[in-house]
């Protein structure tokens, strides 16, 4: 079983402390989810490997709230995928794995450790994290520590904690980070756009080619431009969801305003009609 012991950190300031009406909240919540894995047959008989991919779909709902900025919309599927965490946490007490205090109180621990900028001796002093850049190099240096800690073998990978689940362009994404926090990185944006341009060059050279060997060179392709992204501050897997979500716009724009028996040119009219207005 973790450990529970509480947080080493001064971290219940009074300003910061819940409110009664929160704990009081909380406190139904979790009650509620508990009388669900006892009375409800459908909730009592759910696995972590059953709810998988509906907790994956309730992150993805909130991802979609807040990309179309309804606030509404993102209280209810905060509390979806809230219920999602003490639904899994339920489920491992039952198994005598860990409970939800085990959870709360892991992550707290973490989250003030790696954050000695704000709750270390050093955040009332001149050393202490002063920008972004900064409180990411004392978050990758703190996690180093943690592992050498564990005794965690000495030739992990930094891309270890990279989820395998995640969508490809993110986790592309997020392996170059990991990467780049190593030390491998392209020197400049020039660098990496020109890696983009040979990439180009070698799709191209595949015409005629077996559709795996062409796959493969498009992969580089993106695998590059997901790269060049990350190194002018841009998100690749926002850019192409919402790259995605105005071509489906646009499209049903012309669906609704062109005939079923609509040439291909007539479809192409419009669409460049649609792209104008």
């Amino acid at each position: 079983m973790p450990d529970s012991s509480p947080a080493e950190a001064p971290v219940h300031e009074a300003p910061f402390r819940p409110s009664d009406a929160l704990t009081e909240a909380f406190a139904d919540f979790v009650a509620v989810v508990r009388r669900l894995r006892r009375d409800c047959p459908w909730d009592r008989e759910q696995t972590h490997a059953s709810t998988r991919a509906l907790t994956l779909e309730e992150a993805y709902e909130v991802a979609d709230a807040i990309d179309a900025e309804d606030w509404e919309a993102l209280e209810g599927e905060l509390g979806d995928l809230l219920l999602h965490g003490l639904f899994h946490s339920r489920i491992a007490e039952e198994a005598g794995r860990f409970t939800l205090e085990d959870v709360l109180r892991r992550e707290t621990r973490k989250l003030v450790r790696r954050h000695p900028h704000v709750f270390g001796e050093e955040a009332a002093t001149d050393v202490a994290a002063t920008d972004v850049e900064e409180v990411k190099a004392t978050w990758e240096a703190v996690k180093r520590a943690e592992r050498e800690e564990k005794g965690e073998d000495e030739e992990a990978s930094a891309l270890d904690e990279v989820p395998e689940a995640l969508p490809a362009l993110l986790k592309a994404a997020r392996v170059q980070q990991k990467a780049a926090g190593a030390g491998f990185d392209f020197a400049t944006c020039s660098a990496s756009w020109a890696k983009v341009e040979e990439e180009l060059r070698e799709f191209r050279a595949t015409e005629g080619a077996s559709p795996k060997a062409r796959e493969e060179e498009l992969g580089d392709l993106l695998f590059a431009l997901t790269a060049y992204a990350r190194r002018e501050d841009l998100g690749a897997e926002d850019a192409l969801r919402n790259a995605t979500a105005k071509f489906a716009r646009r499209f049903r724009e012309v669906e609704e305003q062109t005939d079923e028996d609509a040439t291909r040119e007539e479809m192409k009219q419009r669409w460049e009609e649609e792209k104008r207005s």
